[in-house]
């Protein structure tokens, strides 16, 4: 069985929907530890993968 967090965002029903609060508040904590600027009006699905993108940079997430 997959869950949503195993699917491609890209692959998410809702992926097109303006990104959660949660994840913009994420996302603006990890660019400030990548010292990057977040674009704005990302989706979800965009937001999901520019987070997996951070996380990756500065090591959270593992």
């Amino acid at each position: 069985m997959t869950t949503n967090a195993e699917k491609d965002p890209s692959d998410w029903t809702t992926g097109d929907e303006p990104a959660t609060g949660a994840q913009e508040s994420y996302l603006h904590t990890l660019a400030t530890e990548a010292r990057e600027d977040v674009p704005e009006g990302l989706t979800k699905a965009e937001a999901s993968q520019k987070i997996d993108e951070l996380q990756e940079k500065t090591g959270r997430g593992r």
